[in-house]
C-alpha cells in the first residue's frame, strides 16, 4: 500500500485501478490520458469488512457485491447493503468498489449518500477526513496528491434508509436520499443525483426531528440537463425522501 501510494505521490500522470469502473471507460474515449496504471486490487488490506459494536469498515477495494452480500452488515447497516445492491447492474457491481466511487465523487453516485449521511470517516494512508469535509464538488474531494484511501469507517446508526430514481439505462441516482437516525445525536439526511455534488439537506433533517414535512428541496447547484430538469429533480427528491421515510416506518 504504501509502493503504491510511493509512486502515485511522484507522479502527477498516473493513476489507481481497483475496479476500473469509471477509468477504463475514460481511457478507452480518450478523455484521460495516464502514464502508468497502479493496480491496488488485490491488496489484502484493503479488502476487509469488520462489523464492530459501534461502526462498520468497509475497506476501499471491497466491490459493490461483497457489501450488498455480506450478512453481518447487512444486520448492522442494512441500508448500506441495500444502497450497494441498487448501483449500476451485476456487472458493474462484480467489479465497482467503494474507494473509487467515492474518489470519483460523481455527481450521481449511490456511496457518497451513504458516506456523507451516516458521517463517516474516509480514512487514507496519510489522515481521517470526516465526510463533512471530504466532499468538495463535481467529481472534486479533499484528497490530496499521492493519498490513497484505505477505508471507510461509517458510524452505526439506530435506523437508516436509502431510497433513489434510477435513470432507466445507467442505474445512476437521478435523485437519491439517504435518511441517518442517530437518536439523541441527531439525524442527518444526504442527497445525491439531483445537484453538481452530493450535499446534506438541512431543511428535511429539522423537519424529520420536528415530525414535520420538509418544504421543497431547493439548491443553488440543482441539475438540469438532456434527462431532467431542476425542477423535476426536486420534485424527485421530495418523492424519495419521502419513500425513504416510508422504508423506516
Amino acid at each position: 500500500m504504501n509502493e503504491a501510494a510511493q509512486r502515485l505521490g511522484s507522479d502527477d500522470q498516473a493513476r489507481l485501478l481497483a475496479g476500473g469502473m469509471t477509468l477504463i471507460p475514460s481511457l478507452k474515449h480518450r478523455l484521460l490520458a495516464v502514464s502508468e496504471l497502479i493496480d491496488i486490487a488485490r491488496l489484502p488490506d484493503l479488502q476487509e469488512i469488520r462489523v464492530q459494536a459501534d461502526a462498520v469498515w468497509v475497506g476501499a477495494a471491497v466491490k459493490h457485491q461483497q457489501v450488498a452480500a455480506h450478512a453481518e452488515l447487512a444486520q448492522a447497516l442494512p441500508a448500506l447493503a441495500e444502497l450497494a445492491g441498487l448501483i449500476g447492474d451485476p456487472q458493474v457491481r462484480a467489479r465497482g468498489t467503494l474507494g473509487g466511487s467515492i474518489a470519483n465523487n460523481d455527481p450521481a453516485a449511490d456511496y457518497p449518500a451513504a458516506v456523507l449521511a451516516l458521517g463517516a470517516t474516509v480514512v487514507t494512508t496519510q489522515r481521517d477526513i470526516a465526510a463533512d469535509d471530504f466532499f468538495l464538488g463535481m467529481f472534486t474531494t479533499a484528497l490530496a496528491p499521492g493519498e490513497v484511501i484505505r477505508g471507510v469507517r461509517f458510524p452505526r446508526a439506530r435506523q437508516s434508509a436509502y431510497a433513489k430514481f434510477r435513470h432507466p439505462a445507467s442505474g445512476y441516482a437521478m435523485a437519491g436520499v439517504f435518511l441517518a437516525d442517530f437518536g439523541a445525536q441527531g439525524r442527518r439526511v444526504a442527497v445525491t443525483g439531483a445537484t453538481d455534488a452530493v450535499c446534506r439537506w438541512p431543511q428535511a433533517e429539522a423537519a424529520w426531528q420536528a415530525g414535520q414535512t420538509p418544504p421543497p428541496f431547493a439548491h443553488e447547484g440543482l441539475l438540469s440537463d438532456i434527462h431532467a430538469p431542476a425542477r423535476y429533480r426536486a420534485h424527485l427528491t421530495g418523492l424519495m425522501y419521502a419513500q425513504a421515510l416510508k422504508q423506516l416506518r
